[in-house]
């Protein structure tokens, strides 16, 4: 009876404040609401000024300004900032959405060499979407290559690295005089070097960092280069950036030697990885069980390599000489510890560990930060 007697005062005090909850709830989505309505507007404006939508120093300082805010009134300000993003990104989405109706060279002709293939047919959407006029040339269409060509304004090339070169010097007879000729392979000096020898009108060379299954350009960075006649291209960086990528300009040299790091040590160390478990005959369901958060994202990262194209990962890794030499080195590096190894040195292992600490300096707090951020993430997830 006393339990009856209790459980009908807790429901007497607890509906309403449940009903509160639920009335904040729906405040809450009228004011997200209000805030599309606010967006719509600004997509608009942004449309009409041809402005890009990502705009990183207004977003880091809306993020400050909350996190100030939520410890003022109490909250978790990383919860309150977590949140936020969730927010900006919705916002972002939405605006590249909008935008990507959004045409810097209204009337504008593109022709996507390879543009029957994955990443060409992404950007082939995209210029469609904006109201260009696209055009494919695929490995059949070459006997119309210059009907095709005729008063185009945009040349992208989108074929495999081993091709890209060919294919340049074979389209050179069709391109017109001012048409933007450009590529999006991810080695950019030789291109480059036989798009200027090819085409004497504009050049650009492109490198997006991203793969097709991309749902949208948001945040995604692309890599350009200078060729010739950096005027004549900047309509095409303007529409990547109106997208909602992240433009980073670099000389095609630079780009060339960064990436040796980005893309091939790192796919080729993650190679090596997933062969040296594969050899060890590693039980990943079970290994799976015993794993942090952090070992399942290393694990995911590896598991994600293989479960691509083997031939686009082997281009990427052997694209040049200078790539496989770095490889080599590599190996070398891993071969140089063997005898720490045998001798059970722990003081070496913390010397070096102390001097590569040092040299990161202070992107080891960063990538602290970060990584925990995807941890957390992980940890939800499962």
């Amino acid at each position: 009876m006393k339990k009856q007697k209790n459980n009908k005062i807790f429901q007497d005090k607890i509906i309403p404040l449940r009903d509160d909850i639920d009335r904040i709830d729906s405040q809450i989505l009228s004011l997200l609401a209000q805030r599309h309505d606010q967006v719509l507007k600004v997509v608009e404006l942004k449309k009409e000024h041809n402005i890009p939508v990502y705009h990183p120093a207004r977003e880091e300082d809306l993020i400050s300004r909350i996190r100030i805010q939520a410890e003022k009134a109490g909250l978790d300000p990383g919860f309150m900032e977590d949140l936020y993003r969730i927010i900006l990104r919705q916002s972002r989405v939405k605006q590249t959405d909008q935008m990507e109706v959004s045409s810097i060279l209204p009337g504008g002709k593109v022709l996507i060499v390879g543009g029957s293939g994955q990443m060409g047919s992404f950007f082939a959407s995209l210029f469609k979407k904006s109201g260009y006029e696209v055009r494919i040339l695929g490995k059949s269409d070459w006997y119309r290559a210059e009907n095709l060509c005729k008063d185009i304004d945009l040349a992208l090339v989108s074929v495999p690295i081993e091709r890209t070169c060919d294919i340049i010097e074979k389209l050179q007879y069709s391109l017109p005089l001012n048409a933007v000729l450009a590529d999006i392979t991810s080695i950019k000096q030789e291109p480059v070097k036989k798009m200027m020898e090819c085409h004497k009108g504009p050049v650009t060379g492109l490198h997006p960092l991203f793969g097709p299954d991309t749902g949208s350009l948001d945040k995604q960075i692309i890599v350009t280069t200078p060729g010739r006649d950096a005027k004549a291209c900047q309509w095409l960086i303007d529409q990547l950036s109106i997208w909602g990528a992240v433009i980073v300009r670099s000389s095609a040299a630079e780009h060339d030697n960064i990436m040796e790091v980005v893309q091939a040590l790192r796919h080729f160390a993650t190679f090596c990885f997933g062969q040296f478990l594969y050899n060890r005959d590693a039980k990943l369901e079970r290994t799976l069980e015993f794993s942090s958060p952090i070992y399942r994202l290393e694990l995911g990262m590896v598991g994600r390599l293989f479960a691509q194209n083997a031939t686009l990962y082997s281009e990427i890794i052997f694209a040049t000489k200078e790539r496989r030499d770095l490889l080599k080195e590599y190996i070398a590096s891993l071969k140089s510890h063997l005898e720490m190894l045998e001798k059970n040195d722990k003081q070496l292992f913390v010397e070096k560990f102390n001097k590569v600490s040092e040299w990161f300096g202070p992107f080891g707090e960063q990538a602290m930060r970060e990584s925990t951020f995807l941890i957390n993430k992980l940890i939800e997830r499962f």
